[in-house]
């Protein structure tokens, strides 16, 4: 199988993993909230975003490498967290660690992952961030930590964007709840769909298996508090304020980004308690239909805060997009769907094909710019408010 001509891009990577796992599975990676008009807004004005072509360049090499916190990377992209990632594909987190390891590019385990921290201490190699849903008890923090640190997780990402749940109707709709309980359509969705179906049951029903540990432990303790929950993650999933983001920076010694920052005073509020990086993002569209396109909150935060590094992600489809973010101010950009599409339509030679086919979009890209490195593209932007 040619992946290069028959996976030219990600949306070939969206269709071949749409038809290889059950509905209800790929209605939950690829649906958002509300009448999803924050994802169309997200690749709208990201598409808005345009460059000048250069020519008569003459022969040169695109540098795609870069440094972000004190790491050196072959590319700037890595593989964002995912919530129930196992779901996509059996083994899905082992898959995609190893691959970013592999490729030297960072891969971020998500809270509500389907495996625990130390499952993928031997595949994360140096290449570990972990993404923290801020747990109300104070006990779960320390240990939560602890274990991402002693697993080998070294940069923390701290998500703050869903103080409440999401409708997620699309999800709704396919029968989907977590952890999922069965029914008929989607037995049938699942005998549709054997190579997933079998190897899901060789891995066990995708569970929130960190999250059930901690909610174990309020049982004991509560048991009457944890029956009235609609599932393990509320247990860690708690409503941080300012003071949690002072307390969890006390508590990591390691880098430290928060996650979900959508307005420069709130960037450059916690540039001040002591966050080492911010991550713009707007959750995808997953938490809120009503808000601003995750790439138009870009230049502000990068002014308000110049000399901080930024990670963005929401609507990011390819390499093209991968340089306007960078353009924008962002360091880093980060994929969720992306990787998660390419592990469902390819098992285990899905991540390596995306990120080889990301950086050479970026390549193609930067060449029609006349862009020898990832410095200055955006003295390559066009001003559409020049005449």
């Amino acid at each position: 199988m040619d992946l290069d001509t028959q996976f030219p891009a990600v949306s070939d990577l969206r269709e071949r993993a749409r038809r290889r796992v059950p509905h209800f599975v790929f209605e939950y990676l690829d649906s958002s909230t509300g009448k999803e008009d924050q994802s169309v807004r997200n690749r709208a004005r990201l598409q808005d975003v345009q460059f000048w072509p250069s020519i008569l360049e003459g022969r040169f090499d695109c540098d795609t490498t870069t440094s972000f916190l004190g790491r050196d990377y072959p590319v700037p992209f890595g593989c964002a967290p995912v919530g129930m990632s196992g779901i996509m594909w059996p083994r899905a987190e082992k898959i995609l660690s190893a691959a970013c390891a592999e490729a030297g590019i960072p891969y971020c385990m998500s809270t509500v992952a389907t495996v625990v921290p130390e499952t993928l201490a031997p595949t994360i190699g140096d290449q570990g961030w972990f993404q923290m849903y801020m747990p109300s008890n104070p006990e779960y923090r320390a240990d939560m930590l602890d274990r991402a640190k002693a697993a080998g997780f070294h940069t923390l990402i701290v998500t703050v964007d869903t103080p409440f749940e999401s409708s997620r109707e699309r999800q709704r709709r396919a029968n989907l709840t977590i952890p999922p309980k069965i029914n008929l359509a989607m037995l049938w969705s699942m005998l549709l769909h054997p190579a997933w179906t079998m190897g899901t049951l060789q891995e066990g029903i995708p569970s929130l298996k960190l999250c059930e540990e901690y909610a174990a432990k309020a049982a004991a303790g509560n048991p009457n508090e944890f029956h009235s929950l609609a599932h393990a993650g509320h247990i860690i999933r708690g409503q941080p304020g300012w003071t949690d983001i002072e307390d969890i920076r006390a508590l990591w010694d390691g880098p430290m980004l928060v996650k979900g920052v959508q307005q420069a005073p709130d960037a450059k509020r916690l540039v001040d308690i002591g966050v080492d990086a911010i991550w713009v993002s707007n959750h995808s569209g997953r938490q809120f239909d009503g808000g601003p396109a995750s790439i138009s909150c870009l230049p502000a935060i990068r002014a308000a805060v110049p000399d901080t590094p930024l990670v963005f992600d929401s609507g990011v489809t390819g390499g093209l997009d991968i340089l306007r973010a960078l353009a924008l101010g962002a360091d880093f950009v980060m994929l969720g769907r992306a990787f998660h599409y390419a592990v469902g339509a390819l098992a285990e030679k899905g991540p390596p094909h995306l990120i080889k086919m990301l950086r050479d979009d970026m390549v193609s890209n930067m060449g029609q710019m006349g862009a020898r490195s990832l410095d200055g593209l955006s003295s390559r932007l066009i001003d559409e408010t020049t005449p």
